[in-house]
């Protein structure tokens, strides 16, 4: 199970349009932007007066209703199962710390972290999914924060998002143009990150990725990355 700092990091760098309270439920208002912004999640005690509660949230916003379950709530993911929901899209939770990925210099002009986001970066992003919903996620965090651009020759082929909470500083967003991927790219992009995770004071990255992207985990696991905890949405086809 992820410690308490990583949980709040993992909320506090990607986070909802607004949130309401069921009981013990909280529920995030996504806009468009994803399953992560837009499901509800237990932070208590709850009941089946509390997902009933959760369900009318989801209704009044016009999104589907979707809770997204940490690994080993049977509980919950019990209740809901009962209610005719299914689960979906297992994601894993993984952290390294930074002093690990910092240990080799990032090749020049390889990668670099800014803010705000280059106009390139916008389109790499949404060239892999991540729209402008998902983009104005980024522009929500209040803490530090930083895009990460990639470069492999002398073209723009890679962008990612990265946010400080805490000690903690959480990457999201890694995207590279499918033309350059498996040539290194992503990995100079999280040394980047940790670079400047570095000297921000962070200790410790982390990351969510979904367990079938065996070449992501295993990308991050080369990189020094270990599971920690994971999660799982459910939801109503």
């Amino acid at each position: 199970m992820i410690d308490a700092a990583l949980a709040a990091a993992f909320e506090a760098t990607w986070p909802s349009a607004a949130y309401r309270a069921a009981g013990g439920l909280r529920v995030g208002q996504g806009l468009g932007a994803g399953a992560r912004v837009g499901s509800a999640r237990a932070v208590s005690d709850w009941s089946g007066a509390d997902l009933d509660a959760a369900e009318a949230i989801h209704r009044g916003w016009q999104q589907p209703a979707l809770f997204r379950v940490t690994d080993g709530d049977e509980a919950l993911a019990a209740a809901l199962e009962a209610r005719g929901y299914g689960p979906r899209t297992p994601t894993a939770i993984l952290e390294a710390p930074v002093a690990r990925l910092t240990l080799l210099a990032v090749p020049s002009i390889t990668a670099f972290a800014i803010w705000p986001p280059l106009a390139i970066q916008r389109e790499i992003w949404a060239t892999g999914g991540i729209g402008p919903a998902r983009q104005q996620v980024m522009a929500r965090v209040a803490g530090p924060r930083a895009a990460i651009l990639g470069r492999i020759e002398d073209r723009a082929a890679g962008a990612g998002f990265a946010a400080i909470h805490g000690d903690v500083a959480m990457i999201h967003a890694i995207e590279v143009l499918p033309a350059w991927r498996r040539r290194g790219l992503a990995g100079w992009m999280m040394r980047e990150a940790a670079f400047w995770a570095q000297a921000k004071g962070a200790a410790r990255l982390a990351l969510a990725v979904t367990r079938g992207n065996a070449a992501a985990l295993a990308l991050y696991r080369g990189l020094g990355f270990a599971e920690v905890g994971g999660y799982r949405y459910f939801g109503r086809d």
